[in-house]
């Protein structure tokens, strides 16, 4: 424990000086100008240089820790071009026949491209939402587990599973009733997101809740392969 060492009669440093002697002029050859006036100065000037040598490193290390994260992908330019879905309309039909929608939305710290396809003009029985973000400022490694948090209701945590050997992390979350299936994909600084809902109980609605996670983990990595650079 570090006491006080005008309260500590051992190893005193410091002596407290009477209160009277504060008023003595200083001795001969100790005047304001004098080196034994500076050493305080020297002291201090030590004392900032080296807190700004602490600063410094400690900045760095923090810059260290907010460097961009590493994007082996381009930007796609039509997110709905470059996922060709192949597995999924072997099971569900044609996915680009009816209108796809595509958006993309190029912010600073991350570029974002949504794609939107569906099995039906007026009536569709499966929806498919794609998504691609490119994280450009911060690394979303340490976030995956919190992004991948699905937005249904009532998610039943015993249907998520981890997809081996698909980007550096993959997890697939089935909601309830196995009625949407998202998969999520984290490789540097993208992530890639696939869900897939049904809306109904016609013959192309696949029923197959293990074929459709096949079909999303089978196009996703034909997107990861279209968009690698």
């Amino acid at each position: 424990m570090i006491s006080d060492p005008e309260l500590d009669g051992a190893g005193e440093t410091r002596p407290a000086q009477p209160a009277e002697r504060t008023q003595e002029p200083p001795p001969p050859g100790r005047q304001a100008g004098g080196a034994g006036a500076r050493r305080p100065w020297l002291w201090a000037l030590g004392g900032a240089a080296l807190a700004s040598v602490l600063w410094a490193g400690g900045l760095y290390a923090f810059g260290e820790r907010l460097a961009a994260p590493e994007i082996s992908y381009r930007a796609t330019q039509n997110l709905c071009l470059d996922f060709e879905a192949r597995a999924l309309s072997r099971i569900a039909g044609g996915l680009h026949r009816y209108r796809p929608l595509n958006r993309q939305d190029d912010h600073p710290a991350v570029r974002r491209a949504i794609c939107q396809l569906q099995n039906g003009e007026s009536i569709s029985t499966l929806t498919v939402h794609v998504r691609v973000d490119l994280h450009r400022k911060t690394d979303p490694g340490p976030e995956f587990d919190a992004l991948s948090i699905p937005l249904f209701a009532e998610m039943d945590p015993g249907r998520a599973e981890e997809v081996r050997g698909l980007g550096e992390r993959a997890l697939l979350l089935v909601g309830p009733g196995g009625g949407s299936v998202e998969l999520k994909v984290l490789h540097g600084g993208a992530v890639f997101t696939v869900t897939a809902t049904g809306t109904g109980s016609a013959p192309d609605t696949p029923a197959d809740t293990s074929a459709l996670r096949a079909a999303m983990v089978e196009d996703a990595r034909a997107l990861m392969t279209a968009l690698k650079e």
